[in-house]
C-alpha cells in the first residue's frame, strides 16, 4: 500500500518546499530515536523521512501528484504505480501534464535546469626548475605557462558581433535532450546533453572566429612567480586566479608551481640540512686541517678539520644550512670527511713515513667491534 507521503508530514499538495522542509524538521524533532525511543516513534520516524526524501525530490513529487508511488515497483499495476498500467503510462502521464500529449518516440526537451554558458576555470599546474642558489635566496622568477585566456576578440561573450546568446531552439533552452523509445516494458525515456547548445539551453548565431564561441583561447604567457627563500622539489606555489580560464569568459582558476631543485655538484640536500663530502689527506687527518666550502648564499665557510679526524668522520655545523620557507632559521650542514691514502710514494715520502711509523706506539693489529677506532662500528652508528 502506498504511503501518503503528504498526510505523514501534515502537510498540502500545494504546500511549498519551504513548508515541507519546515513539517519535517519539527516531526523529525519529536521522533527522532534520540528523542522518542519507542518502537512506535521509530516507525513513524522511517515514515517521515522516507515521506521528505520524496517530496523534496521535483521527478518523485510529480509522480505522486499525479497518483502513483514513485518507490514502488514498476510493472506492478495498480499496486505499484496507484492505478497506473505500467512504465510507459507513468511517462505519458508526465509529458501530458508538460503539455506534450501522449507522443510515443521522437525528441523531447528536458525539464532539468540548464547549466550556465559561463563556467569557472580550471587550476593548471607547471614546473618551475631552479638551482640550489636559487631555492637559497628565493625572490621573483619569470615563467612561461600555457593556459586558456579570455579571447581578446570577443572578450569573452563568444559572439563575433558581441550580440547576446539567444534560446536554443532544439532544446526550448532547457540544455536537453529526452529520447522517447518504445521497449516491451512501454515507453523507455532517456535523457542526453543537448548537442547543439552544450547543455546550456542557448546559442550563439555568429560565433567568434577566434574562440569559436567559447570565448577563451589557449595561449602563451609570461607570470611572475615570488619564490620564498629555502624552497625544495615537491613544494607547490599557488598563483591565485592565473590558472584556466573559464568557458564563456568565466573566472579563472588558481595556477599551482610545482618546484624541481636541480641537482648541484657539491651538496646534497635532506630538507634544510645541506650534506656535503671533503677529501684530506691522512697527514692532514692527523694534524688538522682547514677546507673552504663555497655556500649557496655565495659566502665562504671554513671546515675546520680537527687533528686526529679518522675516515668516515661526520663533522657538523649549525646554521649553516638551507633556511627554513616559514621561519627563515637555517638548518645545519653536514659534512662527511674522506681521508684518502697516497698509492705512490717517492723517495722523500717514503723515508719520512718510514720515520714516523718507528715513531708511532701502535702497529699494525686486528680490531674487534668493541674497538672505538673500527671504522664499521663508527659508521653504523652514524647511519
Amino acid at each position: 500500500m502506498a504511503l501518503d507521503y503528504y498526510g505523514v508530514l501534515g502537510v498540502n499538495q500545494d504546500a511549498t518546499n519551504r513548508e515541507i522542509k519546515s513539517a519535517y524538521r519539527k516531526l523529525a524533532r519529536e521522533l527522532h530515536p534520540d528523542v522518542n525511543p519507542s518502537e512506535e516513534a521509530a516507525e513513524k520516524f522511517k515514515d517521515v523521512t522516507t515521506a521528505y526524501e520524496v517530496l523534496s525530490d521535483p521527478q518523485k513529487r510529480r509522480i505522486v501528484d499525479m497518483g502513483g508511488d514513485p518507490l514502488g515497483q514498476p510493472g506492478g499495476g495498480d499496486a505499484g504505480f496507484g492505478g497506473f498500467g505500467g512504465v510507459g503510462d507513468i511517462f505519458d502521464a508526465v509529458f501530458n501534464m508538460a503539455g506534450m500529449g501522449g507522443m510515443g518516440g521522437g525528441m523531447r526537451g528536458g525539464s532539468a535546469e540548464p547549466r550556465s554558458r559561463v563556467q569557472p576555470g580550471g587550476d593548471s599546474l607547471t614546473h618551475l626548475e631552479l638551482t640550489l642558489e636559487e631555492c637559497f635566496r628565493g625572490g621573483l622568477q619569470d615563467l612561461e605557462v600555457t593556459t586558456y585566456v579570455l579571447c581578446p576578440d570577443c572578450q569573452g561573450s563568444g559572439s563575433a558581433s558581441g550580440a547576446k546568446p539567444t534560446t536554443c531552439p532544439y532544446c526550448g533552452g532547457t540544455g536537453q535532450i529526452q529520447e522517447v523509445q518504445q521497449s516491451f516494458l512501454g515507453q523507455v525515456v532517456t535523457t542526453h546533453t543537448c548537442p547543439h547548445c552544450g547543455g546550456t539551453g542557448q546559442i550563439i548565431t555568429d560565433p567568434c572566429h577566434t574562440c569559436g564561441g567559447e570565448g577563451r583561447v589557449r595561449r602563451n604567457r609570461k607570470v611572475t612567480v615570488k619564490v620564498p627563500a629555502g624552497v625544495g622539489s615537491g613544494m607547490r606555489i599557488r598563483l591565485v586566479s592565473q590558472g584556466d580560464v573559464g568557458p564563456g569568459g568565466g573566472p579563472a582558476g588558481d595556477l599551482y608551481v610545482e618546484i624541481r631543485q636541480k641537482p648541484d655538484p657539491v651538496f646534497t640536500r635532506d630538507g634544510d640540512a645541506l650534506h656535503c663530502n671533503i677529501s684530506v689527506s691522512m697527514v692532514d687527518a692527523a694534524l688538522g686541517c682547514e677546507v673552504d666550502l663555497n655556500m649557496p648564499d655565495g659566502e665562504i665557510y671554513t671546515v675546520r678539520v680537527p687533528a686526529g679526524t679518522q675516515p668516515g668522520d661526520i663533522l657538523r655545523e649549525r646554521g649553516k644550512g638551507m633556511p627554513h620557507v616559514r621561519t627563515g632559521r637555517r638548518g645545519e650542514l653536514v659534512v662527511l670527511v674522506n681521508v684518502t691514502v697516497p698509492k705512490e710514494l717517492n723517495e722523500e715520502e717514503h723515508a719520512a713515513l718510514e720515520t714516523l711509523r718507528s715513531l708511532q706506539k701502535d702497529g699494525a693489529r686486528v680490531l674487534s667491534e668493541k674497538d672505538d677506532d673500527n671504522l664499521f662500528t663508527r659508521l653504523k652508528q652514524a647511519f
